[in-house]
């Protein structure tokens, strides 16, 4: 399901951290890539020509994953580059010689987004790969006949900076503006209509 891919050799991260820009498909990519794991959610782990050590993880309860050779791993609020840097170090650590480790996110079920406002239904929902503003709003039953839909505010915590952003739902839905890319614990908010 995921598309965050975070790989590293043994001289390190063979890709930088993407920064937050307009470009939206890196957005995506970047969310993935540096959302923090938790319970419930499942990783692909790759370790290159060892087929016996790669395999889908899913976190546990606890954090924790147990991975074949290295035991119990506690994965939880790691992002996906910190854990294939883990595997790594651990299988460099008396097992292989220069593992290259891929780690793919597959489902991010710890995750979620809120609704709030003039829809339908507001409430919680799960975070899904590639979630867009229009895609959360039809989970949660449209708008209400009093919302403000080109007023809709997401706001978002980021390195602990909370920001808020207008989105223009009316315009992205007619085409007219970028289509917007949630991240895991998005608040979207819908306004009432200014009578």
């Amino acid at each position: 399901m995921g598309v965050a891919v975070a790989c590293l050799w043994a001289a390190g991260a063979c890709g930088g951290r993407v920064a937050y820009e307009p470009d939206l498909g890196e957005m995506v990519r970047a969310s993935q890539a540096n959302a923090a794991l938790g319970p419930g959610d499942v990783i692909e782990i790759r370790v290159f020509q060892e087929k016996e050590l790669s395999g889908e993880f899913q976190v546990g309860a606890d954090g924790s994953i147990d991975y074949p050779l290295l035991g119990t791993l506690q994965i939880g609020d790691a992002t996906p580059s910190q854990v294939a840097e883990r595997v790594r170090e651990g299988l460099a650590n008396g097992y292989l010689r220069d593992p290259f480790v891929t780690v793919t996110v597959k489902e991010l079920v710890s995750k979620r987004v809120y609704v709030l406002g003039q829809v339908a239904k507001p409430g919680t929902f799960p975070y899904e790969d590639g979630m867009t503003i229009i895609h959360v709003i039809t989970l949660a039953g449209g708008f209400t006949k009093i919302a403000r839909p080109n007023a809709v505010v997401v706001t978002r915590v980021e390195n602990g900076e909370e920001t808020r952003t207008v989105v223009p739902v009316n315009e992205i839905s007619e085409g007219r503006a970028r289509n917007f890319f949630l991240r895991p614990g998005d608040i979207v908010f819908v306004p009432e209509s200014i009578l």
